[in-house]
């Protein structure tokens, strides 16, 4: 009896071992997963406005600076870059 006992304790913590690491390296993976859509998504939208403003007169140089506000701050970033240009 003590042995299935023991081998119940062993399997318990070894699946609790496992939920808790699998906890530990989902966060991180969101957390860049989620980095890199919102940086996506920036440069996107910096393309594709920069392409369509241009028919319309409104347009701006893609530059090393505009490209990497865009990457960190994806669409706000973008969105304070428009506004910006529009008041200056």
């Amino acid at each position: 009896m003590n042995e299935y006992l023991f081998i119940a304790l062993v399997l318990a913590a070894v699946i609790a071992a496992v939920i808790l690491l699998v906890k530990l390296i989902a966060s991180p993976l969101r957390k860049i997963f989620k980095l890199l859509l919102n940086t996506a998504l920036g440069m996107g939208i910096l393309f594709v406005l920069n392409l369509i403003g241009q028919n319309f007169g409104f347009s701006f140089e893609i530059n090393p600076t505009r490209c990497l506000i865009a990457a960190l701050f994806g669409v706000p970033g973008v969105i304070i870059m428009i506004v910006i240009t529009v008041l200056l």
